[in-house]
């Protein structure tokens, strides 16, 4: 974890103390076991067929690979001074492809040097623009600063592809960054609906739950909870160098949320109950995706939270 992250966390603790953990946040879908680090679309991910297009999806989808402007973290490829950068403006779909694409930072060069944060210097996600078809990846670099994201397959419509990321030197050292850029998946698109509130949800035979007291803006923490046949789960291996990892967006314009845990994995097991830095900076509906790790099995689970 970068000390960014450990300075946030310890000056958010009194805050955090303060806060109320009686609202029980709604949650619901699920997800599919993979039994490595990245993860692929899975049938729990694509929560229905009834078309439920919106007017962001509809103007995305007039523009693949354009940069959409918007103050929601993470929804512009450009940032003090830092570009995402890619050839790609689509990508074929029902078949897996590899996306390419550079970070050039302020002096328009490809930037080569980042910092590690939980065990990789790059984190890589894709998203559908109706939350469906989540993919969370660590490229490779090449030597020239050419990531390779190796995508799973993809459904037709349009996707928001993120890079999350922290340079190592320059202006931007130490500085947590995530920048993002749409490709068009050609072919006939129907957008599934949000799923419906409910208070947890289960993936392979575990049931999380979710709870906090969650408000656009300001800090808050939130507890997830694993629990397995009614009994809690104290065998959660590392993932990351914690031992769950969440990542949220924001229904509609798709802004990113990374929630950072507040401890790392200090041991081989973990569990039943975590604890995370949450800041949302919009209300409304967000879809939490959460993964932990049994048995060396990687478990990726989505919820519906339901922001003030």
């Amino acid at each position: 974890m970068s000390q960014h992250h450990r300075t946030i966390r310890h000056a958010l603790t009194a805050a955090t103390l303060t806060a109320a953990l009686g609202l029980t946040l709604t949650a619901c879908g699920s997800g599919s076991s993979h039994s490595s680090g990245h993860s692929s679309p899975m049938a729990g991910m694509d929560h229905g067929g009834t078309p439920s297009r919106s007017a962001s999806a509809d103007a995305m989808e007039s523009m693949p690979g354009m940069d959409t402007a918007s103050a929601g973290n993470g929804l512009t490829a450009a940032k003090d001074g830092y570009r995402m950068a890619s050839a790609s403006a689509t990508l074929s779909a029902g078949r897996g492809a590899d996306y390419r694409f550079t970070i050039t930072g302020p002096d328009g060069r490809p930037v080569t040097g980042f910092a590690v944060d939980q065990t990789k210097r790059m984190h890589f996600y894709a998203v559908r623009t109706d939350l469906t078809g989540f993919q969370h990846l660590h490229p490779a670099m090449a030597g020239d600063g050419t990531w390779t994201a190796p995508l799973a397959a993809l459904r037709p419509g349009t996707w928001r592809l993120y890079a999350s990321f922290t340079p190592d030197s320059g202006p931007g050292k130490g500085k947590d960054l995530v920048l993002s850029r749409t490709v068009k998946v050609p072919g006939t698109a129907t957008d599934a609906p949000l799923p419906p509130a409910s208070g947890s949800t289960t993936v392979d035979g575990y049931t999380v739950a979710v709870k906090g007291d969650l408000m656009a803006g300001m800090a808050h923490r939130l507890t997830a909870t694993v629990t397995r046949n009614g009994e809690p789960v104290t065998d959660l291996q590392p993932y990351l160098g914690v031992f769950a990892h969440l990542t949220a967006f924001h229904q509609g314009d798709l802004a990113f949320a990374h929630l950072h845990p507040e401890t790392e994995a200090d041991g081989d097991r973990g569990g039943p109950s975590l604890t995370f830095h949450a800041e949302f900076a919009q209300s409304g509906n967000w879809r939490l995706f959460l993964q932990f790790r049994t048995g060396g099995t990687l478990h990726t689970t989505a919820l519906t939270l339901r922001v003030g």
